[in-house]
């Protein structure tokens, strides 16, 4: 067979690869790049090849292969999310820099608040940050004068996160100072809960190394329910947020003892 038919024909197979490959994401989501070249009857490093061509609808992430630009199967998507309320969040999320000091290891969480903190915070600092996620990390590594810690593993589109044991040992041996977390619901009695499953470990593991932690959420969280409960609102020092646009859920925190940090003025 001349060279040009030896080359069309390796694009085909290599088509019907990634066809096979794509159908097989779409319908169990993420797998690891091992089980998927075995399913497709390829060696991984043959896999990886395919994935290292330009224009694929495909990532490799954390030894896994991961679907580009898929929508969110649950109700939260990073995009959808990052423009609501986004005054009210700068605000919060303002008043909560305000609290880091030199020299600090801070853990930032994930979410369309904590990118505000990160830009409020003062250029000069000499800070460490653990993040474990992109819309966290970008910004940080701007910052000449802060050593980041990115916590990896599969990464989750809906939220632009990263989740794996490795980086849940990673961060329960470090030692943090400030522990900034964010969260979807605020409820006096029933707790402090968040949409995705999958950030469950890694706020508890934050929290459970940080000296303080912080809450940082803006007003219309509180009150609020959502199906992944991580905290009680009690294990926080403060609740820092913006001026609360419904009276009657900030009422009903602080007559259950918690603090509210209120944050006042423009962002």
């Amino acid at each position: 067979m001349a060279e040009g038919g030896v080359q069309a024909a390796s694009e085909a197979r290599r088509s019907v690869r990634l066809a096979r490959l794509q159908d097989m994401l779409r319908q169990g989501g993420p797998t690891r790049l091992g089980d998927a070249a075995a399913a497709l009857g390829i060696s991984s490093m043959t896999l990886r090849r395919d994935l290292a061509r330009p224009g694929q609808p495909f990532s490799l992430l954390g030894g896994h292969v991961v679907p580009l630009g898929v929508p969110a199967r649950r109700g939260y998507a990073l995009e959808r999310e990052q423009d609501s309320h986004a005054a009210a969040k700068c605000q919060a999320a303002r008043r909560a820099a305000a609290l880091v000091e030199d020299g600090d290891t801070l853990f930032i969480d994930c979410g369309t608040t904590m990118p505000h903190l990160v830009e409020a915070l003062p250029p000069g600092l000499f800070l460490t940050v653990a993040c474990y996620a992109l819309n966290i990390a970008v910004p940080l590594s701007r910052r000449p004068q802060t050593q980041l810690v990115l916590l990896g593993g599969l990464f989750h589109p809906a939220s632009a996160t990263f989740a794996s044991d490795e980086g849940l040992a990673s961060l329960r041996r470090l030692r943090i100072n400030k522990a900034f977390i964010s969260a979807g619901g605020v409820h006096a009695t029933r707790g402090v809960t968040c949409t995705n499953f999958n950030e469950v470990p890694v706020k508890q593991a934050a929290m459970a190394s940080a000296a303080q932690s912080v809450l940082v959420v803006d007003a219309s969280k509180l009150g609020r329910l959502k199906p992944a409960f991580f905290a009680p609102a009690s294990a926080f020092e403060r609740i820092v947020t913006s001026p609360p646009d419904r009276p009657e859920a900030a009422a009903a925190l602080l007559r259950a003892g918690l603090s509210l940090d209120v944050a006042a003025g423009d962002p």
